[in-house]
Parts: C-alpha cells; structure tokens; sequence
C-alpha cells in the first residue's frame, strides 16, 4: 500500500522525489510560493525524520510516506481578485471593496488587515485597474499605500478632476455618438492626468511608483493602436525585464482612457525600450477575469503547484447591469445611429462582461459554487440613470450610484448556471462577500502553518540519488 502511495506521488508533476527537483522547489518556496516573498509568512514545523525499512528493498515506511504527503498538503488555493472597468460605475465596486476589506479586519482579527494581504493576483480594467493598483501600490515593499475605502472616495471626492469639465454634456456623449454625429468634441486629460500622479508618488523621494512597486502579481489591460492588439501590463514581467516596468500613474491612465473623454496615451516603459499607443482597457477586456485565471494557470514560476481550477479562488467585482433600464420596442424602434451610439456601448461592453462570467462559471464545472464568486449589481429601484452614467461625477449621480451600491450588498447574488443562464441565490451580495472573507483568512492562516521539509527528509532524497 505504502509503495502504491509512493508511486502515486511521484506521478505529481510539481513534486518528484529526485534531488534536483526538490532543490528546484526549495528556491520556488522561499521566493515565488502562492507570490510571498515575505519569510515571516511560512512558518514551518518540524517534521518525524524519514524512516527507510531495509526489508523492503528501500520502501519508505509510515513515517516517511506522511512526510511526502505534508509536502503534497501546501498547495493551497490561489487567491484572485478581479474588478470590472465602468467610469463612475465603479463606485459599485469600490463599495464592495471596502466592505470585503472591513469583513477580512472583524474575520481575522487584525486592525490593520488589507486587501493585498489575502490575495495572490489581482487584475482589473479601466478605473478597475486604477483601483488595482490603489490597493496593491507600495512605498516600503511593506505595506499598501491605500485603504479600501479609498477606492470609491477617489470617484466620489476627485471625480470633477478626473473627467472633463463637460462631461456630463456634450464630452460624456462618448466616442460612438461623437463620430455619428460627425463634429469634434473636446478631451481634457490634465486632471485625470494629475490626480493618477499625486496618487502615486512618493513624495518622500519624489520618485513615481512603478509596476515593481507592488506587493503581489498585478495586471491591468489597455488596448494598443499601434500594435491592433490587447496590451497587458504585468508585474511579472517587469521583474522579468525592465522593458516592461512601466509607470504606475501612465499604466492608470492608459487603462482609463475611455475614446472621446480622454486622449490616448502615448506611453514607454522605465528604460524607454517598450512604448504603446493606449486606448480604454474596457475596449480589450471589459471583464478581466479570464486573463488572471489564465495567468495563473500558465505562470509556474509564481504557483507551481497550481493544476486546475480546482486550486484557485476567485472574486470578480462587476460595476452594474441595466442601471439605464431596460429598451421597449416602442422606445427604440425609431432610433437613428446616433440614439444607439450610448446604448450600444454599453451593452456591447456589458454582453461581453456577461460572457466572461459565463465562460469561467463552465470552466470551473462542479467547482464554482465554491472557488468563484461573482458580485454585480442587478437593476436598481432607484429609477433610470442617465446615459453618461459611466462619466457623470456630478452630486447627483455620485449619490445616486452610492445607492445602488449599498442595493447591490443587500440583493440576492445572481449565479452563472452551466449552459443554463443564471439563478438567484439564496445569499445576499453581503452574505457572499462574508463568506469569501472567510475562505480568504482561513488561506491566509492555513499557510502560515503548513509544513516544510525537514533536513532528515533532504537526507534522504540524497540517499535515494546515491
């Protein structure tokens, strides 16, 4: 039986019992695992020293056999977090952001508890990703420079420097309806432009932030005019190479450039090697949830011992559904290309949304219920919205969507069905984001004490080569 498990374990792909893949993994553990760099997070206990019975030709005894299998038990989940892109709309997911970070200080215990301490990769598009890299930025490689709750005050205090002077008139019209219409309408990107600056600048040194200067895996999309082609900013390949460590406060606003409100970013890497054209990351990826799972998947450097699905954790943060409500044919029938410009947008941006979700509740099979969770705002009763919803930082429309915000807590979550649409829940958005907050501190606890190999079980591995 023994010899069964034995062989059964060496069939592992992430764990081979030779000398140089456990040297191999040693390196991994102390520096890429589940993207810790920081040792005071893996404690690691003592395990019984390895026991080889000679009579039975090298076969590994009770002893031994547990010692593989404690190394087998790290794997953990990997923890995701994605935040849908939306303009003003985002005001839903900061809200949500915040009430996760609270829920993760009352669950564990700690006061000073972030959202960067309990997730492994964290993505997001347009202000998603300004909110990314809000909440995983770093001036010490310690601690993140901002709170939850900053994320949807930034909206909510600086949104009039953000989006242009008119953009709740003829600029919040967006790009479709400006070329319709066939005139020019002005872009003012200088205030958006000066609040990504402040945010992140470390004004100790004067020095901008960089993708480096965060403290766990981050990737935030834009789409690049000069290449026709999805760019993704990645922390892991800017360690990788200077040539794509760019500029925090750039990467911020190259993901927000929304045509029509904001001019495209005209952007280089640190070392000037790597440059882009960068236009809105909602064009490219409205919902970027699918390029972390994929990251992850693919990354074996970072998390090795990810196989499937199964081994990873995901929150995807969406920014509202048919807040304009719905279209009736009596209203629509007699709309000319410039009446469907906004709308259009719109559900365009939000289908595609919808069929991310769709697609990652299928890959994750029997699993979803319990590795994915999808929080997102389903109408409101709060009457319609304005067509400029996404860039209106007026009071009213920041009271408004802080409204449906804390409707969106209270609604039943909506679950993606396999093949079959979706269901309401029996929990609330607030009762599921509690739970996550569980699942994310018993990770978080789980891996300060899992085991690491003792130096009896290096001998033997040793043993085993000789």
């Amino acid at each position: 039986m023994e010899s069964n498990v034995i062989s059964d374990m060496r069939l592992e792909p992430s764990i081979d019992t030779d000398k140089l893949s456990y040297e191999i993994f040693s390196i991994l553990e102390s520096k890429f695992l589940f993207g810790y760099d920081d040792q005071k997070l893996w404690v690691p206990k003592n395990l019984p020293s390895p026991v080889e019975d000679n009579k039975n030709d090298g076969v590994l005894t009770t002893s031994a056999t547990e010692n593989i299998q404690a190394i087998k038990n790290q794997r953990g989940k990997i923890c995701i977090l994605s935040i849908d892109g939306g303009g003003m709309r985002n005001i839903l997911s900061g809200k949500a952001l915040a009430y996760l970070e609270q829920a993760l200080k009352v669950k564990s215990g700690n006061p000073e508890a972030r959202i960067a301490d309990y997730f492994d990769v964290a993505v997001g598009s347009g202000v998603g990703g300004i909110f990314t890299a809000m909440l995983f930025s770093t001036k010490d490689q310690n601690r993140p420079v901002f709170q939850a709750e900053d994320t949807w005050k930034l909206l909510e205090e600086q949104g009039r420097r953000i989006y242009p002077s008119k953009g709740s008139s003829s600029a919040g019209n967006g790009f479709l309806r400006r070329v319709f219409r066939g005139g020019a309408t002005r872009s003012d990107t200088s205030g958006l432009e000066k609040v990504m600056k402040e945010a992140f600048m470390d004004k100790k040194t004067g020095r901008s932030l960089t993708l480096k200067d965060t403290l766990k895996p981050v990737l935030i999309p834009c789409y690049d005019l000069s290449s026709t082609a999805p760019f993704l900013f990645s922390r892991a390949d800017a360690f990788e190479s200077e040539s794509f460590d760019f500029r925090l406060w750039e990467v911020c606003r190259a993901t927000s450039a929304e045509p029509g409100l904001f001019e495209p970013v005209c952007m280089k890497s640190v070392d000037g090697k790597t440059g882009c054209v960068a236009v809105d990351g909602g064009l490219a990826m409205s919902n970027p949830t699918a390029a972390a799972i994929t990251h992850v998947l693919h990354n074996k450097q970072e998390f090795p011992f990810v196989r499937g699905v199964e081994d990873i954790l995901v929150l995807s943060l969406g920014t509202g559904q048919l807040l304009e409500g719905s279209f009736q044919y009596e209203h629509v029938k007699k709309w000319k290309a410039k009446d469907w410009a906004k709308p259009m947008a719109r559900i365009s941006g939000d289908g595609a949304a919808d069929m991310v979700d769709h697609s990652v509740a299928m890959a994750f099979g029997q699993c979803r219920s319990s590795n994915y969770v999808r929080i997102q705002a389903n109408g409101s009763s709060f009457g319609r919205c304005g067509v400029n919803i996404d860039a209106d930082p007026s009071p009213n429309n920041v009271k408004k969507l802080v409204g449906i915000a804390d409707e969106m807590l209270k609604q039943k979550n909506v679950e993606s069905l396999l093949f079959g649409g979706r269901k309401i829940a029996e929990q609330s958005n607030f009762q599921k984001l509690d739970w996550f907050a569980g699942e994310l501190v018993q990770e978080h606890q789980r891996r300060s004490c899992r085991i690491a190999p003792t130096v009896a079980f290096k001998q033997h591995l040793t043993n085993q080569e000789k």
